[in-house]
C-alpha cells in the first residue's frame, strides 16, 4: 500500500503523480507537548538462591515448586469460563483424557471447515523482571513465542504480532522510571532483532497504593506479552500430552543460548529468594532459528507432543507432559545436559538442570523420523539433546545422570525415581485450595478426589467411518478456494429448520452450520419476528432453541425467554400450532433446554414435571465430558444408543430435577460417571437430556453442536484423528431423514 518515510508528512499519491491528500501530521493533530521525565539508575541486587545439591533434596524442592500458584494447576480458573462457545475453538486450556489445563496456546478456527485459524499465547516473567528488568522483558517475549510455536503458523515467525501490557509503579521511588526504560528498550531491541512487530499494547504505570498512615505498597514492574498469528491448519496444533509410545524419543531444544541460571525462577521463589543470576536470550538470531526449526518439524508432522520450558523448569515440563495421561511414564537421561558447566565439586548440578527456566522446549519425535530429525536440525544449525523416551507400562519418571566428571568418563550413573500420580496431586492441590473459595456444597473437594478417576471415554456406533460420505454428505473445494457443502440427493428439496433466538443467545451459528451441513435450509428467527407475527413457523419442519444467556438470565435461566412466549399471543399461537403438527421436530440445547422445560414442551405426559435447578456447585461449569447414550427411540438419538461420546457443557443452571423417578422420563443421554465433575451439575440419575414420549422433541444441557468435528473435541482418540466428523452429526442427519420420510408419505 505504501511505505513509512519518517518525515512526519502524510500523503496519497495517484499513478499520475497527483496528491489528493498531502498534509503534515502536525496540521492534522497539532503539536503534542513534549514530556521530559528524569530519573537515575538505582542498582538493586538480590541474593542468589542457596540450595542443597544432593539428589535427595530434589523431591522436597519439586513439591514446593509445584504448589506455587504460577506453576500449579489452573483448573480452578478454567472450569468456570465457557471454553467452547462459537464452536470454532480448536485449542483451549485443557488437554488429555483427564482434561488438565496444560495447553501452551489457544487456537480459534476462522470457520467450520477447520483449516485456517488464529493462535494466541501469552508470556510473562515477573520474578526475573524484579531482578533484571531487561532480562524480564526478553523472557516475557520468549515465553510467549515458545508457547505459540506449537501452532503451525502460515508464515512462521513472520506471521506473528505482539502486544505488550506494561504494569509499573512509575515515580513511586527513585529508579523505577529508569527500570521501565531499560525494560522497554530491551523488549524493543529483542523484537527488532527477531523482526517481530509490537503494534499495540497497554500500560498501567501508577501501580502504587499509598495509605493514610504513610505506608506505600509498590507493585513489581512487569510486562505481559501477548502473541497472535495466522495458523495454516488448526488440526495440526501440537499437544503437550505425551504419546505413550516406546518407539519415540524426547529431545530438549534450548532457545536461550545462555548457561542455565536460577535467578528469578519459581525454584528460587519457593525458597524465599529472587537471585541476581537471571537467564536471558543471548542470541536473537539463534532463537529465531530454533523457533523456525520447531515450526518446520510440526509442518512435516514429526512432532508427536511438545511443551515449553518456563515456570518450574525442565522437570515441571516433563511432569506436565505426563499428568493428563492415566498410563505411561518417562525414562530421562540427563547425560547430554550435564556438560562441564553443570559439574560442581560434588558432580552434576542436578538442581540447576531441572529447575532453571531458560527458554526452550521438549519435543517427542517418533523413532521412525529419528534420522530425518537429526539431519534437519543439523541443516538448520540448531542444537538439541536426546533426553529420554516414554515407558508404556510405568507410572514413574526415572531420572539418571552422571554424578561427576569421572562418572561421565566411565558412564556411571546416579538415579532418582519420581511418582507421577503423587506429584500430579501435589500440583493440583493449589487449584483445590483456591476452588474452595468459589465452589459450594463440598464440590471443590469432590473435584479434587475425582478429577483423575473420570477419564474421557468414547465408544462409537458400530459401522461409524468418520466420513461425511457415510451420511450422503460431502464438502469440496471449488476452484475459487471457497468451500461448498452438499448433502442428500442433489435434487431433493431440503427441509426447513429455524433457529429461534432471544437477546443473549450465543450458540446459533454453530447450530445453524450443523443443520445446514446435515441437509437443512436454516432460517434465523428472532423472538421479535414471532411476537409481531412476521414469522408463523408454518413452513418450518424443525425448530431449535440454542444456548446462551437469554435476557442475561436476570430472572433466572430462560425465565424471561419463556415469558416472551407466554405473554405475547402471536408468539404463543405460532409455538402451539407448531407443536400440534405431526411433521415437526424440536431441539433445545442448554438455555434452550431450560426454556423447553420451563414451557413444558416435552412433559405433557409426565405426572411429575421435571425442573431445571442451579448446579450443585452454585457456579458456572465448563467441561469437556463423556455422555453415554442409553437405549432410546428418539428421532435424533435412537441410532446412537449404546454409544459413549465426548462433548461440551457450559451452564450454571443445568441440574435436572426429576421427582417422579428415572423410569418415568424418556432419558436420551446420561453423564458417563456418577459424581462431580463428570456430572457437572448434580442432575438426578446423572441425566443430561430427555425427550417427549414420541421421540420428536428433545432437550439436553450439553452442546453436541460444538463437537461434530474432531478438532472441536478437547480429546479425541489418536487413531481417529483423520475422521472428518464425529458421530454427533448423525443426530442431525437422522432429523433430516425423518422429516423427508414424513413428507414423502
Amino acid at each position: 500500500m505504501g511505505e513509512t518515510t519518517g518525515d512526519a508528512h502524510f500523503s496519497f499519491r495517484q499513478a499520475d503523480g497527483v496528491k489528493p491528500f498531502d498534509l503534515d501530521v502536525s496540521q492534522m493533530f497539532g503539536h503534542s507537548p513534549k514530556t521530559v521525565m528524569r530519573d537515575v539508575t538505582v542498582e538493586r541486587h538480590y541474593k542468589d538462591v542457596e540450595y542443597k545439591a544432593e539428589a535427595e533434596a530434589v523431591q522436597e524442592y519439586l513439591e514446593r515448586v509445584l504448589q506455587l500458584e504460577a506453576v500449579a494447576c489452573k483448573d480452578w480458573l478454567t472450569n468456570k469460563v465457557d471454553r467452547s462457545v462459537t464452536g470454532k475453538i480448536a485449542r483451549q486450556q485443557c488437554q488429555g483424557e483427564i482434561q488438565l489445563p496444560l495447553s501452551d496456546c489457544g487456537v480459534v478456527a476462522l470457520d467450520y471447515r477447520g483449516e485456517k485459524g488464529i493462535a494466541t499465547a501469552i508470556g510473562h516473567a515477573p520474578q526475573a523482571g524484579l531482578a533484571n528488568p531487561a532480562a524480564g522483558s526478553v523472557l516475557s517475549v520468549a515465553e510467549a513465542l515458545t508457547n505459540i510455536v506449537w501452532a503451525p503458523l502460515a508464515d512462521g515467525m513472520d506471521s506473528l504480532s505482539l502486544s505488550a501490557n506494561w504494569m509499573w509503579p512509575c515515580r513511586s521511588q527513585q529508579g523505577e522510571d529508569a527500570r521501565l526504560y531499560a525494560a522497554v528498550k530491551a523488549l524493543s531491541d529483542f523484537c527488532c532483532d527477531l523482526h517481530i512487530n509490537v503494534p499495540t499494547g497497554k500500560d498501567s504505570l501508577s501501580l502504587t497504593q499509598q495509605y493514610p498512615n504513610g505506608e506505600k505498597i509498590i507493585s513489581p514492574g512487569t510486562v505481559i506479552v501477548s502473541a497472535g498469528g495466522e495458523v495454516s491448519d488448526v488440526k495440526k496444533v501440537v499437544s503437550p500430552v505425551i504419546v505413550n509410545d516406546k518407539r519415540a524419543s524426547l529431545y530438549h531444544i534450548d532457545f536461550s543460548f545462555d548457561e542455565q541460571r536460577l535467578g528469578g525462577s519459581a525454584f528460587a521463589q519457593s525458597l524465599g529468594y529472587v537471585g541476581d543470576d537471571v537467564p536471558t536470550v543471548k542470541n536473537a538470531e539463534y532463537f529465531a532459528d530454533a523457533f523456525n526449526a520447531v515450526q518446520e518439524l510440526i509442518k512435516r508432522g514429526w512432532v508427536m507432543a511438545g511443551h515449553d520450558i518456563s515456570a518450574g523448569g525442565l522437570i515441571t515440563t516433563l511432569l506436565e507432559m505426563c499428568f493428563a495421561n492415566q498410563k505411561g511414564g518417562l525414562h530421562i537421561n540427563l547425560h547430554d545436559l550435564c556438560g562441564a558447566a553443570h559439574l560442581n565439586d560434588k558432580g552434576c548440578d542436578l538442581v540447576k538442570i531441572l529447575f532453571a527456566e531458560n527458554p526452550g522446549v521438549v519435543i517427542e519425535v517418533s523413532d521412525e523420523h529419528k534420522q530425518d530429525f537429526k539431519d534437519l536440525m543439523e541443516e538448520l544449525g540448531v542444537g538439541y539433546a536426546k533426553i529420554g523416551y516414554p515407558v508404556e507400562d510405568s507410572r514413574t519418571l526415572e531420572l539418571v545422570w552422571p554424578g561427576s566428571r569421572n562418572d561421565i568418563a566411565t558412564n556411571e550413573k546416579q538415579s532418582l525415581t519420581l511418582d507421577i500420580d503423587h506429584l500430579r496431586d501435589v500440583w493440583y492441590k493449589t487449584s483445590y485450595l483456591l476452588d474452595r473459595k468459589q465452589s459450594f456444597n463440598g464440590k471443590a473437594a469432590e473435584r479434587y478426589q475425582n478429577y483423575k478417576q473420570q477419564p474421557i471415554e468414547m465408544k462409537f456406533p458400530k459401522g461409524f467411518t468418520g466420513k461425511l460420505a457415510q451420511y450422503g454428505l460431502e464438502w469440496r473445494k471449488e476452484e475459487s478456494g471457497k468451500w461448498k457443502e452438499e448433502s442428500g440427493k442433489r435434487n431433493e428439496e431440503r427441509p426447513k429448520a429455524a433457529i429461534i433466538r432471544e437477546k443473549g443467545t450465543n450458540g446459533e451459528r454453530e447450530m445453524a452450520y450443523c443443520l445446514y451441513l446435515a441437509g437443512f435450509d436454516v432460517k434465523d428467527v428472532m423472538m421479535t419476528d414471532l411476537i409481531t407475527g412476521r414469522e408463523t413457523l408454518e413452513e418450518i419442519n424443525m425448530i431449535v432453541f440454542c444456548g446462551g444467556f437469554s435476557n442475561s438470565d436476570v430472572l433466572g435461566s430462560a425465565k424471561g425467554w419463556a415469558g416472551a412466549f407466554l405473554f405475547n399471543p402471536k408468539a404463543k399461537e405460532a409455538l402451539d400450532r407448531f407443536y400440534a403438527r405431526k411433521d415437526t421436530l424440536s431441539l433445545g440445547i442448554c438455555n434452550g433446554c431450560q426454556l423447553m422445560v420451563e414451557l413444558g414442551l416435552i412433559s405433557e405426559e409426565y405426572s411429575s414435571l421435571p425442573k431445571m435447578l442451579h448446579n450443585d456447585s452454585h457456579k458456572f461449569e465448563s467441561e469437556f465430558i463423556s455422555l453415554s447414550i442409553p437405549q432410546n427411540d428418539s428421532v435424533m438419538f435412537g441410532s446412537l444408543s449404546g454409544s459413549k461420546l465426548g462433548l461440551w457443557v457450559a451452564h450454571g443452571e443445568g441440574k435436572f430435577s426429576l421427582p417422579g423417578g428415572e423410569d418415568r422420563y424418556h432419558v436420551i443421554a446420561k453423564y458417563n460417571y456418577h459424581g462431580y465433575p463428570a456430572n457437572p451439575n448434580g442432575s438426578d440419575y446423572d441425566v443430561a437430556g430427555i425427550c417427549s414420549a414420541d421421540g420428536r422433541h428433545l432437550c439436553m444441557m450439553p452442546h453436541l453442536e460444538r463437537a461434530v468435528f474432531p478438532w472441536q473435541n478437547a480429546w479425541y482418540p489418536l487413531n481417529r484423528r483423520q475422521d472428518e466428523v464425529t458421530p454427533w452429526i448423525e443426530a442431525f442427519v437422522n432429523a433430516r431423514k425423518w422429516i423427508s420420510n414424513v413428507r414423502s408419505n
